[in-house]
């Protein structure tokens, strides 16, 4: 195989995963890993990859990368369905209590689910099992708002326009005075050592702060977050209870949130 040939597989492979390593494709093409360097660095060279440690990634995925929330909106919608299905599963029904959904698309898929369920189940739920749902994405209060059985709590701050998401010291010090009993939070990577990491520092800001105040903390990440690494982290793996993804994590992440005590729902 012409090293040209080999370069265009090379590319191929990693706009379908995002990602490979050096010894991955050295093993796949029966190539030394000195010779996948080099291919790795005429590749870099043209744009066609971004090299990283112990591999490269798709040119798309620098660390300051962040695409707006309607653009996200309509991307891997099946997949982000199935993640807002399991993450809706762990909503107990008929029964009082407290929720925070994180400004996102798989989170806003899970808004919209809830809101479905809400109103389907509206008239055979006790007058006093009103689910407390807290977030400071403008998208998810609108969907909510005014949905039966729901007491919708809209964290103030700073509207960032991308996200369509409140910012800013004072959304973080709203939320660190809540104690929800479920926080669902989106990022835009989750890594085997960096954790989870968004590009914007006000938002990470404010995603720590949401980390930090729930009692239990599930992360809906979809395979193209896997392994991702952006500019700010806002939580390490130690800091989650449970990840909702589409696919089966790498050898890497999966060992790493399996040290952390992760436990992993592949949707």
């Amino acid at each position: 195989m012409f090293a040209e040939e080999r370069q265009q597989l090379i590319v191929g492979l990693i706009s379908a995963s995002g990602r490979a390593s050096v010894t991955e494709l050295a093993d796949r093409f029966r190539i030394t890993t000195e010779t996948v360097r080099r291919d790795l660095a005429t590749l870099e060279a043209v744009g066609t990859v971004r090299r990283v440690h112990g591999g490269a990634v798709s040119p798309d995925r620098f660390s300051t990368t962040e695409e707006s929330i309607l653009e996200r909106t309509v991307q891997r919608q099946p997949e982000k369905i199935r993640i807002a299905e399991a993450a809706l599963a762990l909503i107990p029904q008929g029964r009082a209590g407290s929720i925070l959904i994180d400004a996102g698309s798989t989170t806003e898929a899970l808004a919209g689910l809830l809101a479905t369920r809400t109103a389907a189940t509206a008239a055979s739920t006790a007058p006093d099992a009103e689910l407390v749902v807290i977030t400071h994405s403008l998208p998810i209060a609108t969907r909510l708002s005014g949905e039966p059985g729901i007491a919708l709590h809209l964290l103030g701050g700073k509207v960032r326009g991308i996200t369509q998401a409140a910012v800013g010291q004072s959304t973080v010090e709203a939320a660190r005075r809540i104690r929800p009993d479920i926080a669902f939070i989106g990022t835009n990577g989750i890594h085997a050592a960096f954790g989870l990491s968004t590009p914007d520092p006000e938002e990470a800001a404010v995603k720590a702060a949401f980390v930090q105040s729930a009692r239990r903390i599930v992360v809906l990440a979809d395979a193209s977050k896997l392994d991702a690494e952006t500019l700010v982290q806002f939580a390490s793996l130690k800091d989650l209870d449970t990840l909702i993804t589409d696919t089966k994590p790498g050898q890497d992440l999966a060992d790493a949130l399996a040290e952390a005590g992760v436990e992993v729902v592949v949707a």
